[in-house]
């Protein structure tokens, strides 16, 4: 009988480790297709820095081997977010044979959206957060002060921001599952909207430079995001609904 028991266990312990080392393999693999370009892309994403540099400034690495591995770390940082539709996809087809057809169905759709929002965070932050926040940092520097940032310290900032854009863009997954999983209701955040939107300005002041402009560039799509994720709540909600009536009327005959 314990035996009988034991088999579920070490057939779901073997398909998770076959899923966590095609997570691996696909990191592996994008990081040794990148780890050529390891410099042209930390100049990419030091781009936004150095545009707003006064003139004759440059980065600088305060370490001996800050040239060499700062970019790699950042090469395997970048493969792991290329891989984030990958990694995604291995969670999914873990947990997709305990899921019912119409949990299927209305999960697939929020692996892909919280991929793409994942992006849009990054990408918002890069094209727009940046230009903004650093061209504020260098006119404000004293008089008289060099602006030199070390490279290392450099990438660990950036790497705070984009994962900080990356998941607030996540709101409307988040919102979404709330909403399916009983926790609240569209309705019940409609009613919270004035304090959503004073939360999304307090998130806005703590991710962002001291600037009213850009706590509201973070505020207002947060906001924005806050509205679809209950827009589309009540769709998942609802379908969640009539999936369960089914089933009901499927069990009662």
């Amino acid at each position: 009988m314990a035996v009988e028991d034991t088999q579920p266990l070490i057939s779901h312990l073997i398909e998770l480790r076959k899923r966590l080392l095609n997570c691996i393999i696909a990191v592996l693999v994008i990081f040794l297709c990148l780890i050529y370009f390891s410099n042209d892309i930390y100049q990419m994403v030091a781009a936004p820095l150095i545009e707003k540099m006064p003139s004759g400034a440059s980065m600088i690495a305060t370490d001996v081997a800050s040239p060499f591995l700062t970019p790699i770390k950042l090469t395997v940082i970048v493969s792991i977010f290329l891989a984030v539709p990958i990694i995604l996809y291995q969670i999914w087809a873990f947990v997709a044979p305990a899921l019912y057809r119409h949990e299927r169905r209305l999960v697939m759709p929020l692996l892909f959206s919280s991929s793409f929002l994942f992006y849009l965070g990054m990408a918002f932050a890069y094209f727009i957060v940046f230009p903004l926040a650093f061209g504020f940092f260098a006119k404000t520097a004293p008089q008289g002060v060099q602006i030199a940032t070390d490279i290392n310290n450099y990438l660990d900032f950036v790497m705070t921001l984009f994962m900080a854009f990356g998941v607030s863009f996540e709101v409307p997954i988040a919102i979404i599952l709330l909403c399916w999983t009983g926790v609240t209701t569209p309705e019940d955040l409609k009613a919270k909207r004035p304090y959503v939107l004073v939360g999304a300005f307090v998130v806005g002041m703590l991710l962002t430079p001291p600037d009213i402009f850009s706590q509201t560039l973070l505020a207002v799509p947060m906001y924005c995001l806050f509205e679809v994720g209950v827009l589309v709540s009540r769709f998942y909600v609802g379908q969640k609904r009539g999936d369960d009536d089914e089933e009901q009327d499927t069990e009662s005959q």
